[in-house]
């Protein structure tokens, strides 16, 4: 793991330590996922500058990419794929060098499948370098199709037994997983 990974990932567990304590309330009332995927977003905005991201922002259901286009990711079929992440940190197209650093979904326990496994195949893409030289990121231009995130994190919400499942994603694979309690 890298430097900036690992100060992501501090930044991640800080910022989802403050939703468990102050939104527990919240989380086990059954509140949608995009109320706490907003809150999480918020205590990660607070965040950024302690971490080291002070020209980041942390954004819920971001979908906007360059010249204020749609973002877009390639499926496994190479299909064009219209994408918003549940939480997002990224400088806004403002640092061509670096500008997508982590990308949160975030699935209650008691959804479909499919439904999870699209998020974690949407995570794969996100965090991927490159498909067949088709996604370019030199850090001089901004991909046609969004990826690069340096990390990608999946949490899955266990409400009914007060757990939550946690896969890291790096390079396009998924590089860790882990549970912990509510």
């Amino acid at each position: 793991m890298t430097k900036i990974q690992a100060k992501l990932l501090d930044l991640f567990h800080e910022g989802k330590e403050r939703l468990f304590q102050n939104e527990i309330e919240n989380i086990l009332a059954g509140v949608n996922e995009r109320n706490l995927s907003g809150r999480l977003s918020t205590y990660f905005e607070i965040l950024l500058k302690k971490y080291g991201f002070p020209e980041y922002y942390s954004d819920p259901e971001y979908n906007r990419k360059q010249n204020g286009e749609i973002k877009t990711i390639l499926d496994n079929e190479m299909n064009v794929v219209k994408i918003n992440c549940d939480v997002i940190v990224h400088s806004r197209g403002k640092n061509i060098e670096k500008d997508n650093l982590l990308a949160i979904e975030m699935k209650k326990s008691n959804r479909p499948e499919q439904e999870k496994n699209s998020d974690r195949i949407r995570l794969r893409a996100l965090t991927n370098k490159g498909y067949d030289n088709v996604w370019s990121y030199d850090g001089k231009t901004f991909p046609e199709h969004v990826c690069g995130y340096e990390l990608g994190i999946y949490l899955e919400l266990d409400i009914e037994n007060r757990v939550c499942l946690f896969e890291i994603y790096e390079k396009g694979n998924k590089t860790a997983e882990w549970n912990e309690d509510l």
